[in-house]
């Protein structure tokens, strides 16, 4: 049997040497697994980009629809105090029609003309000159 043989330090410089000088292209060459392991950190990187990217437009829309939402709100808001003051108005008005109209009936029933001149009395200073028109 024979004894284990010493590679030479040299040898193993030489033979490195030979495999580059075997790759012309100067690129050496990778393994499967280091080519592997490069793709899925690239993959890694871009879905990091990507998901980045879908978070700040996420974001985006979320700022533009609630600041959308403040604005409807506040609109909304005005319109219906406005609406309040409307009706009120409205209300006040109505009331107001309402009692103009049955004194405006009251003077044509039996009696009304006296109950006129009976208001417009009051309205006529002492010492003036009635003047009704027929």
């Amino acid at each position: 049997m024979g004894q284990p043989q010493r590679i030479d330090e040299s040898y193993r410089i030489k033979r490195s040497k030979k495999i580059r000088k075997r790759n012309p292209s100067g690129i050496e060459k990778i393994d499967a697994f280091t080519q592997v392991a490069e793709f899925q950190k690239e993959e890694v990187r871009r879905e990091l980009f990507y998901s980045y990217l879908a978070l700040i437009l996420k974001s985006g829309l979320l700022i533009v629809f609630s600041t959308s939402l403040v604005n409807l709100g506040l609109a909304s808001h005005q319109r219906v105090n406005r609406n309040i003051e409307l009706s009120y108005l409205l209300e006040k008005e109505s009331k107001k029609l309402h009692r103009l109209r049955r004194r405006f009936d009251e003077m044509f029933v039996i009696g009304g003309e006296k109950s006129f001149f009976k208001e417009q009395d009051q309205w006529i200073t002492p010492n003036s000159v009635r003047v009704i028109w027929r």
